[in-house]
């Protein structure tokens, strides 16, 4: 409700993956481990230590435990519209027909209830496919850095096609790393950039502290951008911009991103009347005017500074 309060989503991971594998003894404390419970449940059918087999759907009674559980959870927090559900954090590929069953089963149970709270199901570690997660039920996903076509959700996000949201994690994508460049890029592709960040390196070591305070004043230019903008009506276009960057809502608005500055060629062959340009600063989002320039043919801008930029197109009123 406090995030509810400052305009934030939260996620509720409902199940940990990846500690449960890497974790040494983590199946020690598990809940579902006999020694833990009064109720003589043990979910390690193998009996290997592991108990990966509690993210499967090797034990019915078990899963009808998690999903007691999860409408438990979701009877909770209905009420509150800033809540994503996250299935489980880098779990095993064995996990896929688990992680498919309970998100149907949130949106079964949610059907009927006031709200219907976007499911996600994220990047499965080790030797999880992007295929398992866009195929899925989900209605977001957080995939690896692995994309067809000679594309990299690192430095060469391919277009976001509508299926899924994507949550675009560094964790996912690095384990800790992005930069200023990678937000753009996101950004502009289609993709919802979100950074796991080092902060005070209590935690993560990601080295010096200075290397992320770019990255974080970045993600804050997006921010405001992206509030200005008619944001619901814009979509990835490659070829709009010499760049290869440019989010549009054709004829009214054009964001681009040049990596190296430069000069950029924009379309706007299919627009009427007059743009207004804007330079911003991809790391500070300062902007500074450039000048108009009426539509009905490619039309080309040099970057007023060496370095990454942006320009931002804006149709005048009535166009």
């Amino acid at each position: 409700m406090a995030a509810r309060d400052r305009g934030i989503y939260v996620s509720i991971m409902l199940f940990e993956g990846w500690g449960l594998q890497f974790v040494p003894d983590a199946w020690k404390s598990h809940p579902f481990s006999r020694a833990n419970n009064v109720n003589n449940i043990e979910a390690d059918a193998n009996g290997d230590g592991n108990g990966l087999e509690f993210h499967t759907l090797a034990d019915p009674k078990i899963t009808a435990l998690q999903e007691a559980y999860v409408r438990k959870l979701i009877d909770t927090v209905n009420d509150l519209g800033n809540v994503l559900c996250e299935i489980s954090n880098e779990n095993h590929p064995p996990s896929t027909d688990w992680q498919y069953h309970m998100i149907r089963f949130i949106h079964d149970y949610e059907r009927s209830k006031p709200r219907q709270h976007p499911v996600g199901m994220t990047f499965q570690y080790r030797g999880g496919k992007n295929a398992a997660l866009f195929d899925s039920p989900a209605d977001w996903v957080s995939p690896n850095p692995d994309a067809e076509g000679g594309y990299s959700y690192r430095d060469n996000p391919p277009l976001a096609d509508g299926r899924k949201v994507d949550l675009s994690d560094t964790d996912h994508l690095w384990g800790i790393g992005g930069d200023v460049p990678w937000v753009w890029k996101t950004f502009l592709r289609g993709h919802n950039p979100i950074f796991m960040d080092p902060y005070k390196r209590d935690v993560l070591d990601g080295g010096p502290v200075a290397r992320w305070e770019p990255v974080r004043q970045a993600m804050g230019a997006v921010r405001r951008l992206a509030d200005k903008m008619d944001l619901g009506a814009m979509t990835p276009n490659k070829d709009l911009a010499s760049s290869g960057y440019c989010l549009a809502n054709p004829g009214k608005e054009y964001v681009v991103y040049l990596l190296q500055g430069g000069q950029v060629t924009v379309d706007l062959a299919a627009a009427k009347g007059d743009f207004a340009a804007e330079w911003i600063n991809p790391q500070t989002g300062e902007a500074t005017k450039a000048q108009s320039t009426p539509a009905g043919a490619k039309r080309s801008w040099q970057a007023p500074l060496p370095g990454d930029a942006v320009l931002h197109l804006k149709a005048g009123p009535g166009e």
